[in-house]
């Protein structure tokens, strides 16, 4: 990455925004927002509360918080210190919550009461670490299940016996401290776990200059964010896809506004009275949510500009034609590269960007290989996608194993399924581990879906493969209707015939109202396991 040399650090870049553009906003919630001067002297207010409590460079900072303000100024005031932030799924449950915070080291851990009486943190920190029941002083818990972790702080109106409460946080001051620390900036600024489908979430270190620097090149190539931007981004502040584009807009003296928890019509209200310039869905399911709300076509959107969505081609069409005011961009990228490393640019023409993630930012090298042979592949062959630059992540913590398997001979080994056109863009389809073999040919999943999109009465398709005697596998699919259409599994089937080949065409068709979601993607695992019904085909 050509990361400008005065920013290494995430409290740099804050910083400098608090320096450049002191009255602006920098985060709105429906409940609270403050400006980047209020954030500055909330953050530095954070950062002296835990330095009292023994936080120093080097350690790990857990955050179980949902999307608020005041995580915002703990992820910088974290950054202050030195200290390594480890934002944590508020999905977790007891089991997932006790691997990663003995995993990660966690030292001290923030919680918030705000999602009461949906989640209960506390309740469920009780249950992944069972030996807190009998700790009581709040400085010194080395609970047996996580034994790194010395204190609990829960933000919101009590704390239960053994924990730090809010009050007593903010008294604590370590008011001698010169802030920012001076650190490294190849140190690991953050630890983010990523998603376990199949086995336990594996550690990213993602190092101080790696996550900026992929910011500002973001900002510089990409999305030239200025002054007077308003981004929307619903998605969850533990997830790359919140950090990564606040502190692009950070960069630009921009604003980000943002929910405690998605919800369509609160969404629509917002970017409606905040005059979003830009909105950030990314994913299919959030992205059908608010077009398909009763409030869409009430709302005042014509402040948006410029939005960022992935997902299949009928889809993304249906969104730009519902912005025609904006232009549609997809990007590509994922915890392990620290965000995005290709985007299109908005003076591609519409088919590019509805059907390409676009190319590689400057000093991003991307390759195309065959995953047996490890040759690389010629432009439009599909193959796994290796990315090499400055501003990857360093390793799973703790785990040299996956280490080694994700990055060889300086090539992160993405594990996505992808092909490059002839211009170098990226076009995305699925995962390598997503694909389909019916009857010895190669199917991505997400091809089928994304054709299954184009039916207007299709709010989500999802498609597996399921175990079948003559062809191996055959295709599956789930189906979420548009609210108030109907729609017979055979029509579905009839709609795919003549237009896909025969052999992708889904033998099964279950609609479905809910799905089983990690943090921002369905669990296809857990689709496997539900009834299919009655064979189509």
């Amino acid at each position: 990455m050509t990361l400008q040399q005065e920013i290494h650090t995430a409290a740099e870049l804050f910083e400098r925004a608090a320096r450049l553009w002191p009255g602006n906003d920098a985060v709105i919630f429906p409940e609270r927002r403050c400006t980047y001067a209020e954030l500055q002297r909330k953050a530095h207010e954070r950062a002296r509360s835990l330095a009292a409590m023994g936080v120093g460079r080097g350690d790990h900072v857990g955050l179980l918080m949902p999307n608020c303000v005041e995580f915002v100024e703990l992820v910088y005031g974290v950054a202050l210190l030195g200290a390594v932030l480890v934002p944590l799924n508020t999905r977790y449950k007891a089991r997932e919550l006790h691997y990663v915070l003995e995993n990660a080291d966690v030292s001290v851990l923030v919680t918030s009461d705000a999602l009461k009486p949906h989640v209960d943190f506390a309740e469920l920190l009780m249950a992944a670490l069972p030996d807190l029941a009998g700790k009581a002083d709040p400085g010194s818990l080395h609970p047996k299940e996580a034994p790194a972790l010395r204190s609990v702080v829960m933000f919101g109106g009590g704390a239960p016996a053994g924990f730090i409460a809010q009050a007593a946080f903010e008294a604590m001051s370590d008011d001698a401290l010169t802030l920012p620390v001076p650190v490294d900036p190849a140190d690991t600024g953050i630890i983010m776990y990523t998603s376990g489908t199949t086995a336990n979430p594996k550690g990213c270190m993602v190092p101080h200059h790696a996550l900026v620097g992929s910011a500002v090149d973001l900002w510089r190539y990409r999305y030239s964010i200025g002054p007077a931007d308003r981004m929307w981004d619903p998605l969850p502040a533990f997830h790359i896809s919140y950090l990564l584009p606040f502190m692009c807009v950070a960069h630009g003296g921009g604003a980000m506004i943002s929910q405690l928890h998605f919800d369509a019509g609160e969404a629509l209200l917002l970017i409606e009275q905040e005059r979003a310039t830009w909105i950030w869905p990314s994913f299919e399911a959030i992205c059908a949510d608010l077009m398909n709300h009763p409030d869409f076509s009430r709302r005042d959107l014509s402040s948006v500009k410029r939005i960022n969505a992935v997902g299949g081609r009928g889809l993304l069409q249906r969104f730009q034609d519902a912005f025609p005011g904006a232009v549609q961009t997809a990007a590509y990228g994922l915890t392990e590269s620290c965000g995005i490393v290709c985007a299109n640019l908005p003076e591609d023409d519409l088919e590019h960007r509805l059907t390409s993630n676009g190319a590689a930012l400057p000093g991003v090298e991307l390759r195309v290989i065959d995953k047996e042979t490890g040759e690389t592949l010629g432009p439009g062959q599909q193959g796994e996608l290796l990315i090499r630059s400055g501003a990857i992540f360093s390793g799973y913590y703790k785990d040299p194993v996956k280490t080694a398997e994700t990055l060889r001979d300086g090539w992160l080994h993405t594990g996505d399924l992808c092909s490059l056109d002839e211009g170098g863009r990226v076009r995305f389809h699925g995962r390598v581990k997503d694909m389909l073999k019916v009857g010895g040919e190669n199917v991505g999943a997400v091809e089928i879906e994304s054709y299954l999109m184009t039916h207007p009465a299709v709010k989500l398709a999802q498609v597996i493969g399921v175990p079948d005697a003559r062809l191996g596998e055959v295709p599956a699919a789930f189906v979420e209707l548009v609210p108030g259409a109907a729609l017979d599994p055979a029509e579905l089937v009839a709609y795919c015939k003549g237009q896909i080949a025969s052999y992708k065409i889904p033998r099964f068709v279950r609609f479905v109202t809910e799905w089983p979601m990690s943090t921002t993607k369905v669990r296809k695992p857990d689709l496997a396991k539900l009834p299919l019904g009655e064979r189509l085909i």
